[in-house]
């Protein structure tokens, strides 16, 4: 690739980029503009304060202690960076391949520039500048041996950009089949969850218990085994660093602290080495993918179904006691839809995992009893995070349909039945997210059973009470969301601003739901107060409440949306590029 050719491909780019932002309005330029700002200032603060480190900290530190720094640094970065493959794992090319492979243009070089342009992220921004800083201070303050700490530095961002960009290529083609493609992401991504919650599990596991201990006068004298254990701990980090490519880093600056340059040349090489090897390997799947080398897969032949399962009923063509026919068939449907959709699962089982493992690692800690004043606020906070979790796809019902929504608006269909068919697909999903959380509670806070039926009184009112915010929500504020992530597609920048409003103020929504709590403390602080009962008996008042707030506010709710349901098609359905 020549010049020439370089620049028309740039100044295309840069077209392309300013349509975007012009298509997404004035605010949305303006916020764009607004983080880029903020992501220069955060790198020029970065570097300079890593110079200030490195000149006078780190100068007389010793290798231990940098070997610490060097390490807490990595893991931040390996932190944002895994959040940003989560966010977005598909790979994300600034020039599509396809469009120029009839043209005389070294694919090669083009394969090059994507990979550049395809890191620009606020992690790296901030990370890369901090970790140079912090190597011209090392190199002021000790000498100019720490200069090699710049080809491991380098070597470290090569290393994890290549291979990043050889997964998110070979994940590329492997979700052209949308059904294997629902699978990867929901693997990929509690793949990520569960390696970014091992170091809890693994140092709550290694140190179970040991904090409880007390010294007492017969084991104050007593020969204490914690040496031979934390040299254990020791001997143990020493062999990671050597064979954990990840470590290399940390290593490669010790060695230097240590005045020994053989050791950190030899990580540098090394992950250079690897970088160049992933991304071989990512330049051969992109041909591959862009030529049709994997079209030589033999296709297996269709299964037949069975004449018995034939006969049954699907779940779109069951009825629902009690719910108009409209609404349960929308019901049903809206719910074969999300049990398909990985997004949905995506967001559901991360939230779950996370809580999950949080509560095993409570548990291993084995911490003393929950106060019996402070188990009503465990079962309301389970209520509350539970419609936490579901707060995106309950404020925005009709944003997850998509090309779908064109069938609802055809519907002759009362727009009420609507809104309660999708009232009702999300109730079992809730039902199953809270029941989780709140057993998980009841393990680690030993709850009784007033505060069981309490707190399931107080998800039935707070269900009905965020069905309606999300019903208006989602009739004022739809959006588009990308197929196979919780990413919107790119709205205005108003509509964005009014999209985080709307969910910084979730925790004021939920406030009602630890009112029978705070009345449950109360009558533990009155012994002649039943506190249980009043608790109990306010959560069931607050569910019979919101119970009539929902009815009430279902025929307005459903006017309102057929007013405005053109408005919604077009902002669910128009892909913007």
């Amino acid at each position: 690739m020549n010049g020439t050719q370089l620049r028309a491909m740039l100044w295309l780019r840069w077209r392309l980029t300013l349509n975007q932002w012009r298509r997404g309005g004035a605010v949305s330029a303006a916020v764009a503009m607004i983080f880029s700002i903020i992501g220069l200032g955060l790198a020029l603060c970065g570097g300079i304060a890593g110079v200030a480190i490195g000149a006078t900290g780190l100068s007389t530190a010793s290798p231990q202690v940098s070997l610490l720094v060097w390490d807490g640094l990595v893991a931040a970065f390996l932190l944002f960076w895994t959040t940003g493959i989560v966010t977005e794992l598909q790979r994300s090319e600034i020039i599509d391949l396809s469009r120029l492979l009839h043209l005389p243009v070294s694919l090669r070089d083009v394969f090059l520039l994507n990979y550049a342009a395809s890191h620009l992220s606020l992690s790296l921004a901030m990370m890369l500048p901090a970790m140079l800083g912090l190597t011209a201070g090392l190199v002021l303050g000790r000498g100019a041996m720490m200069m090699l700490l710049l080809p491991l530095v380098c070597g470290f961002f090569f290393m994890i950009t290549a291979w990043t960009y050889c997964l998110r290529g070979w994940l590329a083609g492997l979700m052209v089949n949308k059904r294997r493609r629902r699978a990867i992401i929901m693997g990929v991504t509690m793949a990520f969850v569960l390696l970014a919650q091992l170091p809890n599990l693994m140092t709550n596991f290694w140190f179970r218990g040991r904090h409880t201990l007390r010294p007492t006068p017969a084991t104050v004298n007593a020969p204490v085994g914690g040496d031979a254990a934390e040299a254990r701990t020791v001997a143990l980090l020493d062999v990671a660093h050597r064979y954990v490519p990840l470590l290399w880093l940390p290593e490669g600056a010790r060695a230097l602290t240590e005045g020994r340059a053989w050791p950190a040349i030899g990580c540098a090489l090394g992950m250079l080495a690897m970088g160049a090897w992933g991304l071989a390997r990512a330049y051969r799947g992109t041909l591959r993918f862009y030529r049709g080398g994997d079209s030589k897969k033999r296709v297996p032949p269709p299964s037949v179904v069975p004449a018995t399962h034939a006969a049954r009923k699907i779940l779109v063509e069951r009825t629902l006691p009690a719910i108009p026919e409209e609404a349960a068939a929308l019901a049903l449907a809206s719910f074969r839809g999300m049990s398909r959709a990985p997004e949905v699962k995506m967001a559901l089982a991360t939230n779950v995992v996370i809580f999950a493992i949080l509560g095993a690692s409570i548990l291993m800690r084995r911490t003393g009893a929950m106060p019996a004043m402070g188990r009503p606020f465990v079962a309301a906070a389970a209520v509350a995070v539970a419609l936490l979790g579901l707060a995106q796809m309950m404020f925005n019902q009709f944003g997850f349909d998509r090309g779908g929504f064109r069938a609802i608006v055809l519907l002759p269909t009362p727009r009420r039945h609507i809104l309660l068919g999708k009232n009702l697909a999300l109730l079992p999903v809730a039902l199953l997210v809270f029941a989780i959380y709140l057993g998980l509670a009841a393990v680690l806070a030993h709850l009784r059973v007033w505060d069981i039926l309490t707190a399931v009184c107080e998800f039935a009112g707070a269900f009905a009470a965020m069905s309606v915010l999300g019903n208006l929500a989602s009739i004022l504020l739809p959006y588009r969301i990308t197929p196979g992530s919780l990413k919107p597609t790119k709205i205005s920048g108003t509509t964005h601003l009014l999209v985080i409003v709307t969910h910084l103020l979730f925790p004021l929504a939920v406030l009602p739901i630890f009112l029978p709590a705070a009345l449950a403390a109360l009558g533990g602080t009155f012994p002649w107060l039943p506190g249980s009962a009043i608790a109990l008996a306010c959560a069931v008042v607050l569910a019979i409440l919101s119970g009539v707030l929902y009815w009430r506010t279902l025929a307005p709710m459903g006017r309102l949306l057929q007013r405005r349901e053109r408005n919604i098609l077009q902002r669910v359905t128009q892909e913007v590029e």
